[in-house]
This record gives C-alpha cells, structure tokens and sequence, in this order.
C-alpha cells in the first residue's frame, strides 16, 4: 500500500471513484444524465492538465497496483482558475453563459473537495490515511487550515472527520443540499 500523487493514468479507476462519492454531483458537474456518461466526463476532467478534478489536485491510495482511494483537495483561493474548464464546458452545453457553480470552499483554506474509498477496501484506514497526506500537502502550501464539506445525512464520514480533528462551522448548500463545512487547524 502507498499513498502518492496521482497521475493521468489513474483517470479510469479515479473516475470510478469521484462518481461514487459525488453522486448528484457528478451529474451537476459534467452536465450528463446517465451515470456512464457522467463517469466518462469525469475521466476526461481528472486526465486533464487543468481543473479541480485533475490528477494535479489528486492523492491516491494504491493496493497492488489498483487505485483503492482517492483525494482531491486544493486551495480555496484558487477556485476561480480551477473551475474554468468545467464552466467553460457546462455554459456551453447549456447556452448559459452565466452558469455559475455553488462555492463550496473559503479562500483562506485548503480545501478537501472529494473523497473516496473503493468499496473492496473499506474499513482498511485509506480515508484518514488520505486525509493526513491531505493535511501535509496544505502545511507544505502554507495554509493553516483543512476544510471539507459533508452532507447532513452521511453520518458515517461526518464522524470520522470529527474523529479526526474536523468541527462544523457553517451549513452550505451544494446542488440543493445541505452540507456541513468542517474545518481543522494544521
């Protein structure tokens, strides 16, 4: 097992695993109906070389040479930027040239945008062990803070992140749902 970057070839089997944990999301960010199709614009967005899903953003768990767990996470400040191919891609598909996307992060922050264990390696740690590689790499970035959104429901990951140091300090909406913003100190 090894935590590392990730690469562009990982895109096929990170795909799989941003669609699991997105859910509704997946459908809001790629513009797609089907879950096929969705799975498939999220492949082109993690193998690109721009955008908040790129294997730039990305930390994977590899198991024997299968990508087991994934974390995309990146400054709150850099948002803007990261967000252009989506937008340009959505306001396009649309004809909405105005299509703006929910704001999930803060800018003082490093933010934990996705997070995703393959079902096959749940209960192993992968996700705190994702989380930490998370925290360093915002230390090595000079932010002093973490944060992640949660939805109100997942009780399962909203204990672990409040096992692991995370605190509610505000409700947002993403996509029409309600979800914890949670912040820890690093």
């Amino acid at each position: 097992m090894k935590i590392r970057s990730a690469v562009r070839e990982d895109a096929k089997q990170a795909a799989r695993l941003l669609y699991d944990a997105l859910h509704d999301v997946a459908h809001q960010l790629t513009g797609e109906d089907s879950e096929q199709d969705a799975v498939q614009v999220l492949e082109q967005y993690f193998a690109a070389d721009q955008g908040r899903l790129s294997y730039h953003q990305a930390i994977v768990q590899e198991v024997e040479g299968e990508v087991a767990g994934v974390i995309i996470a990146y400054g709150g400040d850099e948002i803007a930027e990261l967000d252009q191919p989506i937008l340009e891609r959505l306001r396009s598909m649309k004809n909405d040239p105005e299509l703006k996307l929910d704001k999930e992060s803060d800018e003082d922050e490093f933010y934990i945008d996705t997070l995703s264990v393959s079902p096959k390696f749940s209960g192993k740690g992968i996700g705190t062990k994702l989380i930490n590689a998370a925290e360093e790499r915002a230390k090595e970035r000079g932010y002093k803070k973490n944060a992640m959104a949660v939805v109100t429901d997942n009780s399962r990951a909203f204990s672990l992140y409040l096992h692991l140091g995370y605190e509610v300090d505000k409700e947002i909406m993403i996509n029409g749902h309600v979800y914890y913003h949670m912040v820890k100190q690093v």
